[in-house]
């Protein structure tokens, strides 16, 4: 049996605070005898963890070495190819899980050993697609601590799209306060400086059981993380999209404007064909004019024509990005003039440059776009020179690089 109970405990008064700025916060389950002790972990047999190897008398040892043993663990770097991360999964160690009723009345959350779930059949996740996802990143100084980027905007979307698809959501306090802790227990995933980040992906999912149509009787709050490098394979190198004329990615009173987890699938076959046709992405259109920008598959999009820059505005069928938002903020304080409108398909051809935004991707450029057969190139394929600009921008200041005048990163020591 590997470990039977890995970490519990993490009550309010065990989780590092949500100040602003650099604070220490103490990592709840290795300074804190109540949360982290030998009486919590329990072996049938020898079990060897990384470098480690815990025996059954284990509870015998003292508190102070065991917590650190596992602190000098999880300071350690994982043994991966930092200089070749790619955009996927790479399992970590630890994900936390916090069950709530439908009621709203959510249990004490808990770090588990990173695997499967065990879920009813009927589930309502599974049976209706009742479910949400949310996605940002840490990133490593190099002094050693850890940046957070705006991990409140994120709790407030998700309470936003659970109100919409009728499920209980975490407090903004519970959602940091678990982002910290799942980002802390697995540091040694954290990408060394300019390397890369920890992208963390928060699901709050119907997972009890239902059979006829109707909100689920139990929800199910999980964080997991992953180191990442680049979203797209060219890195930060122009993208060729093709414009979608026939199928939509969101319809006015649907969902489009949450994060819920059908939006993405209905995605997918478009996005397939664009593939492998050469392109990197789609750029969908509204459903009722069929000639108003709209959204990429996963990431909001900007048109630049001299100081202007325009985007799509939030009218029910585009996710208010957080990275959209930020982008539009920086972009003011630098002197553009951002216009958030209908932004038709002829205008973003006559562009002087295009860019996308998104967690995944940050800024990235765009070298082409294809319109009825028709392609149309910007800035001789090469990256332009605003989102150049916008991107080492908000990029320095997520990697704790420029002084955080936006007050807009979460220092974990």
């Amino acid at each position: 049996m590997e470990i039977a109970a890995v970490i519990s405990g993490l009550g309010s008064n065990h989780l590092p605070g949500a100040s602003r700025g650099a604070s220490s916060l103490p990592f709840p389950f290795f300074n804190d005898k109540k949360s982290f002790s030998p009486s919590l972990i329990k072996f049938q047999k020898q079990f060897s963890f990384a470098s480690f190897t815990f025996v059954n008398n284990v509870r015998a040892a003292s508190s102070t070495r065991a917590n650190a043993a596992v602190s000098d663990f999880l300071s350690e770097l994982a043994d991966i190819d930092w200089d070749n991360l790619g955009f996927g999964l790479m399992p970590t160690d630890y994900m936390y899980v916090l069950k709530c009723s439908r009621n709203g009345n959510f249990s004490k959350g808990e770090l588990q050993r990173f695997g499967n779930i065990e879920m009813s059949p009927s589930a309502g996740v599974l049976n209706y697609g009742q479910g949400l996802f949310e996605g940002l990143k840490a990133y490593k100084k190099e002094d050693g601590n850890i940046l957070l980027f705006r991990p409140e905007e994120n709790a407030q979307r998700m309470i936003m799209g659970a109100e919409r698809m009728c499920m209980p959501a975490p407090t903004v306090e519970q959602f940091v306060e678990a982002v910290k802790v799942t980002v802390l227990a697995n540091k040694r995933w954290v990408p060394p400086p300019g390397k890369g980040s920890l992208y963390i992906r928060p699901l709050l999912m119907g997972t009890g059981a239902v059979l006829g149509l109707a909100p689920a009787p139990e929800y199910t709050f999980l964080i997991y993380v992953s180191p990442v490098g680049n979203y797209f394979k060219e890195g930060l190198a122009p993208i060729n999209l093709v414009v979608e004329t026939e199928v939509h990615r969101a319809v006015p009173g649907g969902a489009g404007g949450v994060k819920t987890i059908g939006n993405y699938a209905s995605v997918l076959k478009a996005q397939s064909i664009a593939k492998a046709k050469g392109y990197s992405d789609v750029l969908y259109l509204d459903c009722v004019h069929k000639k108003y920008l709209e959204e990429v598959s996963s990431c909001n999009v900007f048109a630049v024509k001299g100081n202007v820059i325009s985007t799509p505005s939030i009218k029910g069928t585009i996710l208010p990005g957080i990275t959209r938002k930020s982008i539009i903020d920086v972009a003011r304080s630098l002197g553009f003039q951002v216009e958030e409108r209908l932004v038709s398909v002829d205008e973003v051809l006559d562009a002087d440059e295009v860019f996308c935004t998104g967690t995944a991707v940050v800024v990235s450029p765009v070298g082409s776009i294809t319109y009825l057969g028709k392609r149309v190139s910007y800035g001789n394929n090469g990256i332009g020179a605003v989102s150049q600009h916008l991107y080492s921008a908000l990029t320095r200041l997520q990697m704790g690089l420029t002084e955080d005048v936006m007050n807009w990163t979460m220092e974990l020591k």
